[in-house]
């Protein structure tokens, strides 16, 4: 089979998946998980940024028992904000128009939900690894399902397909987006840059890597705040350099996002479709990949991180991705960016130039080479929690961390076409698996969320005992020695007579 026959078997899968099962799913899912919750994305947007300020406990050597909730959250942000908010996004305008962009806004907001809940299960099913904690689907879909050969099934196809898949994804965009600058300056041919690009890369993520969650956590936690304030600079000066054209973007925007009358030639669909998909795959939500992280946060009650990691979704689509869907359609407003080609980070590569020349695509590649590779980081921190699940072995881990390296060298080497279709199908199969479980385990999550709106009102600090729901099954941690360290709750407010 030729590279091109490959290439169109694969995208008639993708596709498929997507239109007959996937978005349907995503859609239905969503729904549910909105009303069962109460909206909870949008009525305890407050408490959300109250929530990322838990500081984790320390034990008596000042050595802090695990993650804080902000490291969690950054090494979430760190694979959520990757190559989905430069190269999917293009994507999405490429293939759907300037509509997709609307349609990413509201599955960023719809989907939020399931982010809340399957985050929130994570927390509450987590178990305990020498002085930290690990969990994620993989241990909830045991635990609170029942099933060990389930969770199992999960972590096999979840480290092969998402942590692996993905993270030759990120480091190809890397070596797209710096060849792509060495063109703009003048570098006819790049073969070997391409190479230099694939060892460099291997080298960095091994020393990280082989060291374990808690120097990915250094890392990400210094990255990404400087990465995502330099994107978004960037883009607020492409908005500055055009704001003539804003009034007419966000017309385009929101006008073709109800443009029923191209239903009939299926582009309405293909709109909604290439909203949904990139968007998902750049948020996570309901993905299963975010839980593998939240899970490992040190906080005192399991609905604090499921509020943070909520948050993490609104960062990733209505700020990063809006600031790569500003940049290209402030710049190409009249142009008609659907095509077949451009699906990566050239569009948007493309505008930056237009705007700054070689410096802006000299910016992007330095952007990409953060975002990507900080999001290679966090592929490792999901792909560590079902490695674990499957084997406690320290020696198991380094062996994960040793592919998870040779993969990224692969995946430098390897045609970009090729990369995009292969995340495209993964992300389908993970999806509805996590989908289906965090479904069926709703209930749990909202009897959290009552629990926890219930000491809120109250006044206090919310901190949740396994005592409090003694109904609960399999619950390894939440003790009152888990909790004793954190801080003391105020008195309720006296109620007025």
């Amino acid at each position: 089979m030729t590279m091109d026959n490959l290439l169109d078997t694969i995208g008639a899968i993708e596709d498929a998946s997507w239109t007959w099962v996937g978005i349907p799913v995503i859609l239905v899912v969503g729904l549910y998980l909105c009303v069962r919750t109460g909206l909870v994305q949008i009525r305890h947007i407050p408490d959300m940024f109250r929530s990322i300020t838990d500081k984790a406990t320390q034990d008596e050597n000042g050595r802090t028992r695990s993650l804080s909730a902000f490291q969690t959250f950054t090494i979430t942000a760190s694979a959520r904000v990757g190559t989905g908010n430069i190269a999917g996004v293009a994507g999405a305008i490429a293939m759907g128009g300037p509509g997709a962009v609307f349609w990413m806004w509201v599955m960023a907001i719809f989907n939020s939900a399931a982010s809340f809940v399957e985050s929130t299960l994570a927390q509450l099913y987590k178990v305990r690894r020498f002085d930290t904690f690990k969990g994620g689907p993989a241990y909830y879909i045991e635990r609170g399902l029942g099933s060990r050969s389930g969770g199992i099934v999960f972590a096999v196809i979840f480290i092969f397909c998402f942590a692996l898949s993905f993270t030759s994804l990120q480091a190809n965009t890397i070596v797209d987006a710096v060849t792509g600058a060495a063109g703009e300056l003048g570098m006819q041919d790049t073969t070997s840059l391409v190479w230099i690009l694939a060892v460099l890369l291997t080298v960095l993520t091994g020393v990280v890597v082989l060291a374990g969650l808690r120097r990915v956590a250094q890392v990400t936690q210094r990255v990404v705040p400087l990465m995502a304030m330099l994107y978004i600079l960037l883009g607020l000066a492409v908005v500055a350099l055009n704001l003539e054209q804003l009034p007419l973007v966000i017309g385009m925007i929101f006008g073709e996002a109800f443009n029923f009358t191209s239903a009939a030639g299926g582009a309405f669909g293909a709109m909604i479709a290439a909203g949904v998909q990139r968007g998902m795959f750049s948020n996570e939500a309901g993905m299963g990949s975010v839980p593998n992280v939240a899970a490992t946060a040190d906080v005192s009650h399991p609905v604090k991180q499921g509020l943070v990691q909520t948050l993490g979704v609104y960062l990733d689509t209505l700020i990063i991705c809006s600031v790569t869907a500003f940049i290209i359609l402030v710049t190409f407003p009249q142009e008609a960016v659907r095509a077949e080609t451009n699906v990566g980070g050239e569009l948007t590569q493309a505008a930056l130039s237009e705007n700054f020349g070689a410096f802006g695509a000299l910016a992007l590649a330095l952007i990409i080479l953060l975002l990507a590779f900080t999001s290679i980081l966090g592929n490792y921190s999901y792909g560590e929690m079902n490695v674990l699940f499957i084997s406690q072995s320290e020696r198991t881990r380094k062996i994960f961390a040793a592919v998870l390296t040779a993969v990224v060298f692969l995946g430098a080497i390897i045609p970009v076409d090729l990369a995009w279709a292969i995340a495209g199908v993964t992300m389908v199969i993970i999806a509805l698996f996590n989908l289906v479980v965090i479904t069926a385990l709703s209930g749990t999550a909202v009897k959290l969320l009552k629990h926890y709106v219930a000491q809120r009102k109250q006044g206090l600090d919310p901190i949740f005992l396994a005592s409090d729901m003694p109904e609960l099954r399999n619950i390894e941690c939440w003790t009152p020695e888990d909790m004793a360290d954190h801080r003391v709750q105020p008195e309720p407010r006296p109620r007025r007579a």
